[in-house]
């Protein structure tokens, strides 16, 4: 065997292991409450039922999370990076000459997006609280302490994210490891004692179940969804591992430690039907108790852990492709580059996460919240898909159709049984999701049209060289860097600058930032450079950013530096454009949106801090639009 071999072998493991920490965590820690939430429906716990709801919970976890995810999903990367975010940008490559079709799949990828926030403010509140429960399994009288222990947990979790959990999380994989053994563990050992559970493998349980409770089994589809959250992670975290360490995770370790545990539980009520109390617990004996639940905790704080790290990311990536103002953005280790910390999202998510555990008091009444948000966001995914594979692998058309006809089903069948919890929480994370697309789509109509106002001003550099012949300008010394959104023509800055001050410096460099559909984009790719003017010279320069990547203005520099152009560092200066925006009457921007716009345009961050521009070098200008 080569050393080169060897040494792929020893890398996959070891993305294997840590994939146990971050990508798994959600969904492994559905055991704590989901066998619990659906029988607390008011099922009978007799052996038909019993085994029913285990065969959904089988099917399920083999239907969406095996074949949907870790066959079909995750064969749609873009370039090795997974995720909504990555499957939109896929996904709008069909529509590049379609405006009408590309704003319909970005509305639909933002949904999915927003839906996933939503989500993101249940999860670390039931998992949690879901752990802290166990309480009282070991001492009842300790239960009006489960509320507080949660908040000072929850509390700790978010304080701790402006350090940087990148040493904590060395100790992520370890933990998930021992909890998925335990998991099977605990499963096996009960599921000894009644193997008559493993017949529950036969889709006909399932089926007569659903068929014998009918609307009853299908309200029974809202709970069973629980055993599937977190399925989004394994094709979001792709990127960190790659695909394959995400499915030998799966298929060596977490799939089987899950599904004996929830076949452990259904033993368990089969010979104490008392045990839904909290059959998680009860599968330990009574010396195991307590390690149990501070190993039950650590597990709920990472899978809480990646949820958060997984919003930090989704924010970054859709302020880089402009669906979100600009946030102020801390990277938190000087080794991993998916380490950042976001300080207006992390507070926000706090402060909806408190309101949940203090709303909802349990697990069990946030299990009536859960799932909505989680649904819509698969059965989104799974149309994103469906384009991807229609027109990127040119699938022949019935397959194609019999892909979507089969998880539409899945999906649609989830998310409509979840409907109906929106009266008793759903409600919840679809306001929030409702929200934060509005917010979203008022940003992109914004922008597109103060980017349509910048295009009628349009001046080329050839109109301006001839409306500078004659004119007496005041030359200056240096660089002047004009940064702007444009992409053609002169910006309103410089000619701004020039209406006024009639000053031009020797050479001018108009800067615009370029993010692209693919996530990451290697440094000989990313300067493109034009010049202009035969008199004056004008340089027009182009930086190449992947939608995973830091817009850092000054490392692009040293590359365009590198290609020719002169620049020192000691004299140049950046002029950046500071729009005061107005709107007309009749502006196409509906009325109740232009309050809210003015408002994520003015509280938005300086391109100054985000795209690391030195600040004593800036020059801000002023400019009036009216849209």
């Amino acid at each position: 065997m080569s050393s080169q071999t060897l040494m792929h072998k020893q890398s996959a493991r070891v993305l294997t292991l840590s994939a146990f920490g971050v990508v798994f965590g959600d969904i492994g820690t559905s055991p704590l409450y989901a066998i619990k939430q659906i029988f607390n429906t008011g099922l009978p716990m007799d052996q038909n039922h019993v085994l029913g709801v285990l065969s959904l919970i089988f099917w399920s976890l083999i239907l969406v999370v095996t074949i949907k995810y870790t066959v079909f999903i995750m064969r749609a990367d873009n370039k090795g990076e997974g995720g909504i975010m990555a499957l939109l940008a896929l996904a709008l490559l069909s529509a590049k000459d379609n405006p009408r079709r590309k704003l319909l799949i970005t509305q639909l990828g933002l949904l999915g997006a927003a839906l996933f926030y939503g989500d993101s403010t249940i999860t670390p509140a039931i998992s949690v609280l879901s752990a802290v429960e166990g309480l009282e399994v070991m001492a009842p009288q300790l239960d009006r302490y489960i509320l507080p222990i949660t908040a000072v947990v929850l509390s700790m979790l978010f304080m701790v994210q402006q350090k940087g959990t990148h040493a904590v999380s060395k100790m992520f994989s370890p933990v998930m490891g021992i909890w998925f053994v335990v998991l099977a563990v605990l499963g096996i050992s009960n599921v000894v004692m009644e193997p008559v559970v493993l017949w529950a493998v036969n889709p006909v349980y399932g089926l007569k179940l659903l068929g014998e409770l009918g609307w009853h089994g299908f309200l029974i589809m809202g709970s069973v969804v629980l055993v599937v959250t977190g399925a989004e992670a394994l094709y979001a975290d792709m990127g960190h591992f790659g695909p394959k360490p995400i499915r030998y995770a799966w298929f060596g370790l977490v799939l089987p430690a899950l599904l004996c545990n929830y076949f452990g539980q259904g033993a368990l009520l089969l010979k104490h039907p008392g045990a839904i109390q909290n059959p998680f617990y009860l599968l330990a004996p009574g010396w195991a108790l307590y390690p149990l639940l501070m190993l039950s905790a650590l597990a709920t704080i990472i899978a809480s852990q990646a949820v958060i790290s997984g919003t930090f990311s989704m924010t970054r990536q859709a302020m880089q492709l402009g669906y979100c103002p600009r946030m102020t953005i801390h990277h938190t280790s000087g080794d991993e580059r998916g380490q950042i910390y976001v300080p207006a999202i992390n507070w926000l998510l706090m402060a909806g996460v408190f309101v949940v555990v203090v709303t909802f008091r349990s697990s069990s009444n946030l299990a009536f919240a859960y799932g909505l948000a989680v649904t819509g966001t698969m059965l989104i995914t799974t149309l994103l898909a469906f384009i991807v594979i229609r027109a990127l692998w040119e699938w022949k058309t019935f397959n194609s159709i019999l892909f979507l006809a089969i998880f539409l089903t899945v999906d649609v069948t989830f998310f409509s049984s979840n409907c109906v919890k929106i009266v008793s929480g759903g409600w919840l994370p679809v306001l929030i999701a409702c929200v934060l697309f509005v917010v979203a789509t008022t940003w992109i109509k914004g922008r597109q049209l103060l980017a349509e106002k910048m295009d009628e001003k349009r001046v080329l550099f050839e109109e301006l060289e001839e409306r500078l012949k004659g004119q007496t300008l005041a030359t200056v010394k240096g660089t002047a860097i004009y940064l702007t959104r444009i992409l053609h023509g002169v910006p309103g800055v410089l000619l701004h600058n020039l209406a006024h001050n009639h000053v031009l410096h020797e050479n001018v460099i108009v800067l615009t930032i370029v993010t692209t559909d693919e996530p990451y984009v290697d440094e000989v790719r990313r300067v493109k450079i034009r010049s202009f003017g035969k008199d004056r010279k004008f340089y027009r320069v182009k930086l190449y950013f992947g939608f995973q990547q830091n817009q850092d203005v000054r490392r692009a520099l040293e590359l365009v530096a590198q290609q020719g152009l002169d620049i020192n560092p000691e004299t140049v200066s950046f002029f950046v454009g500071s729009e005061n925006i107005t709107f007309k009457h009749k502006s196409k921007m509906p009325k109740w949106r232009r309050p809210l716009f003015l408002f994520l345009l003015h509280n938005a961050s300086s391109a100054i801090g985000f795209f690391k521009i030195p600040v004593e070098r800036v020059v801000e200008i002023g400019v009036r639009v009216e849209l």
